[in-house]
């Protein structure tokens, strides 16, 4: 990222939601900081490359807890075939979508990912 460069952060941030509306101000004043903070950002970097390097389709199945997906229909980050695949592969998993909703749903539609998560999370509770 260029770090002076706070409109190519916004055009950037603007990418991982399907309404750029949600890039405000304050987000891009957020990002500025946490790339201009050398330890935040390797961080963020050693998240980013060890995603993008390892492969969870072996590990999935292992997980025997409920997950709950939820997933931005027009998530362009990490696209909704990998959440039908997820899906597949998570032997106790649920998928709901969020239409017009990016990478981000619980930013993007707050509303609507707590009306999904609240009942499931009451459901599995028992």
């Amino acid at each position: 990222p260029r770090k002076g460069d706070k409109e190519y952060l916004r055009d950037k941030a603007a990418k991982t939601f399907y309404d750029p509306k949600h890039v405000t101000d304050d987000l891009v004043e957020e990002l500025f900081e946490v790339i201009n903070d050398r330890n935040k950002l390797i961080r963020i970097l050693a998240i980013a490359k060890s995603a993008i390097r390892h492969n969870m389709a072996d590990d999935l199945p292992k997980f025997k807890i409920p997950v709950c997906l939820i997933w931005g229909k027009q998530d362009n980050v990490t696209p909704p075939e990998v959440a039908t695949e997820f899906n597949s592969l998570l032997p106790n998993s649920e998928l709901f979508w969020i239409d017009k909703c990016g990478h981000a749903p619980m930013m993007e539609h707050p509303e609507e990912f707590n009306t999904i998560l609240a009942p499931w999370l009451t459901k599995i509770k028992g």
